[in-house]
């Protein structure tokens, strides 16, 4: 889709995987590599954002678990945004590079919900972007609280039609997300 980025948000060995165990990864990473090849057929820039995580977390810089999850890896030339925040933007370079690609709608997918999913939707449409949310394409993990299912079906509700007059946040479905 003209003017369109696929954003894949932190799709982490040590998030999807062990120790965290995200609810339904194998499935997500599955749906977010069949949205990865049609935007790359389709020529819709894909980019990847990877948390820095402290020593102590899942997502220690340069450890196993900070790589980016093998099913899903960057091909030559595909930007790669490192962050140490929630939110996508915050101290990073993606909006200039999302500029620099003439993306002005962007398709979002990930982990975790609740934490980067989340902040880097309402991010965007603050940068002056549209977004989509795939929301089947982004996932958790338990937090004691609610279930892994109940926070994404909670930001899910919560996030569409999120916005201004001029941006706007919307949920599809991957079998809804076509980038011709």
């Amino acid at each position: 889709m003209k003017n369109s980025a696929l954003l894949i948000v932190d799709v982490q060995v040590g998030l999807v995987g062990a120790p965290r165990h995200a609810y339904r990864g194998a499935e997500v990473v599955a749906r977010i590599k069949a949205l990865m090849t049609a935007a790359r057929e389709s020529g819709t820039p894909v980019v990847f954002v990877q948390h820095d995580g402290d020593e102590d977390g899942p997502v220690p810089h340069g450890s196993p678990g900070w790589q980016i999850h093998p099913e899903i890896s960057p091909a030559e030339g595909e930007t790669v945004i490192r962050k140490h925040a929630s939110d996508s933007f915050l101290g990073t370079t993606l909006r200039d590079e999302l500029e620099a690609l003439g993306a002005r709608r962007l398709f979002v997918v990930g982990l975790n919900t609740q934490y980067c999913v989340d902040t880097t939707c309402r991010s965007a449409v603050s940068h002056g972007f549209d977004v989509t949310l795939v929301g089947d394409a982004h996932t958790t993990t338990d937090n004691g609280v609610l279930s892994a299912s109940q926070i994404i079906e909670h930001h899910n509700l919560t996030l569409d039609d999120f916005g201004t007059d001029e941006h706007v946040v919307t949920v599809r479905g991957s079998s809804e997300i076509s980038f011709a």
